[in-house]
């Protein structure tokens, strides 16, 4: 995209401004948002973008030193292809019992040292399965020059490893290994001139805040500037780096896709507006939400403004009449609580 021909357009709205991008690396600068935004996407490319990771291991042969879960923590740690993971299925939502073709991917590993030296098992030797939901999703990511991958354990002669691994899609709010990141760097007011870090300090706030490369990015404050006390951050400053299962601006892109969906079920779940209902009750008690003090009526707090999602206005309760399942109440047509 040629952001340059963005130069004239009115800052009226979100504006991202890429400032350096790699394979594995992304930095930018989003403006025109407040920090509630701002931070709620940091935390949502944080734990909330897919991943695939193995979390299955079935242990066929291990006579390596190194415990059987100890070995599988390690293969779940081991970053996996996620591209286009929406060909991949949740594993709840899957009408299998326990994992298929639709919902995971099958690695198998078997390795067995027959020489005197030490023997060390990559993740290049985890193998691919097939069928699986498409040729890209699942396969170990391996960047480093030699091309071997992660380590996995080390075997002697006579030792052997045999394991067959499912994979599946998950979030890192669930586990860890479903991270996409290995860091997500969060910055804003860089000269500090909202004054956040006044108090966070122990004797220098120079010497234990320095100043970060996004300083040169904005103006320094003025000697003596009075303090604004309406003033607001409206700048901020990502630097995302990927373990390398997407790409730093898939993950930017997945998170972004995935805030938007939480925002729409929440606006869904307060309008009711799904499938054009506007959110009266229905039959069954339950409507597609409750009434806000917005609708009310002019001439005071009528039916019209608070109106539950419990169909009968306040007076009663879902059971019928001014009593519970358990006899009259306190507070229905019997006075007090004397019976």
């Amino acid at each position: 995209m040629d952001y340059d021909a963005m130069e004239g357009l009115e800052d009226a709205g979100p504006r991202v401004t890429v400032r350096e991008v790699s394979s594995n690396r992304v930095e930018f600068d989003l403006s025109n948002v407040d920090l509630a935004l701002a931070n709620s996407l940091r935390r949502t490319i944080l734990a909330e973008v897919p991943t695939m990771a193995i979390d299955l291991v079935e242990v066929d042969a291990n006579t390596s030193v190194l415990a059987d879960e100890f070995i599988a923590h390690r293969l779940g740690l081991i970053p996996l292809n996620s591209q286009n993971i929406e060909d991949v299925l949740y594993t709840r939502e899957c009408e299998c019992e326990s994992y298929c073709e639709h919902c995971s991917v099958t690695l198998t590993l078997h390795a067995r040292c027959t020489g005197d030296e030490v023997m060390k098992v990559y993740a290049r030797d985890l193998l691919v399965g097939e069928p699986r939901p498409n040729e890209t999703v699942g396969v170990p990511v391996i960047q480093d020059p030699a091309g071997l991958g992660s380590v996995i354990c080390k075997l002697r002669k006579g030792q052997e490893l045999r394991m067959r691994c499912i994979a599946k899609k998950g979030i890192a709010k669930e586990h860890a290994k479903w991270a996409p990141t290995a860091a997500v760097g969060f910055e804003y007011d860089p000269w500090n001139k909202l004054r956040h870090l006044d108090y966070w300090y122990e004797e220098d706030p120079d010497r234990e805040w320095p100043k970060t490369k996004n300083a040169a990015l904005e103006d320094p404050p003025a000697p003596n500037q009075p303090f604004d006390y309406s003033a607001a951050p409206s700048k901020f400053y990502f630097d995302i780096e990927s373990i390398g299962n997407l790409e730093p601006d898939a993950v930017v892109g997945q998170g972004i896709k995935v805030l938007q969906t939480k925002l729409a079920e929440v606006i869904q779940a307060l309008t009711g507006t799904e499938d054009g209902r506007d959110g009266a009750a229905d039959g069954d008690g339950f409507g597609m939400g409750g009434r806000s003090p917005d609708g009310m009526m002019q001439d005071g707090y009528g039916d019209q403004g608070y109106t539950t999602p419990y169909v009968n206005g306040g007076n009663q309760s879902a059971w019928g009449g001014g009593q519970t399942p358990y006899g009259a109440t306190p507070y229905g047509q019997d006075a007090g609580w004397g019976r």
